[in-house]
Order: C-alpha cells, then sequence, then structure tokens
C-alpha cells in the first residue's frame, strides 16, 4: 500500500482575503497549505484544509467553500465573520 501526497496551493485569492482579514484584526498569524493523501491504486484519499494559526485557534478554510471549520470540524462559522471571531476570541 502506497500513499501519495500532493500539497494544495492556496489561491491568490483567498490568500489576499486572509492576510486583509488577519491585518484588520491586528493578529499574527501562521498560513499552512493543505494537501491530499491518497492511497495508489484505489479511489480513496483525504483533503487536509489549509489551516490559518492564529493565537491558540486553528481555523480549517478549504478553497471555494464559505465556511470555517474552528479548531476541527465541529464548530464552524461563515468566512465573512471570520475577522470578528478572530477579534473576540
Amino acid at each position: 500500500m502506497t500513499i501519495e501526497t500532493k500539497e494544495l496551493v492556496i489561491s491568490e485569492e483567498l490568500k489576499r482575503k486572509v492576510e486583509m482579514i488577519c491585518r484588520f484584526a491586528y493578529v499574527d498569524y501562521k498560513f499552512i497549505n493543505g494537501n491530499i493523501k491518497s492511497i495508489k491504486n484505489t479511489n480513496i484519499a483525504y483533503v487536509k484544509p489549509h489551516i490559518l494559526k492564529v493565537k491558540d485557534n486553528d481555523y480549517l478554510i478549504f478553497e471555494e467553500y464559505d465556511e470555517v471549520f474552528i479548531n476541527g470540524y465541529k464548530d464552524k462559522i461563515k468566512f465573512k465573520d471570520l475577522e470578528e471571531y478572530i477579534k473576540a476570541h
């Protein structure tokens, strides 16, 4: 069994939006590109989202998805509300 990993490159548009949000929220951040892990010769794959690290929170961000997951997949908010959420937490 062979596992292949392919890095996902963040689009310039999403990168720009995240940078603007963090700048307006006055926070330091780290952005980690997501990836796709797949088992070779099968149709089994796992997509790891892009991760925005701010303070003690991880925000999971998928390309072209309107919601952001917070510290896992249980809690989520709308992308447009991310700045206010970061300021409050």
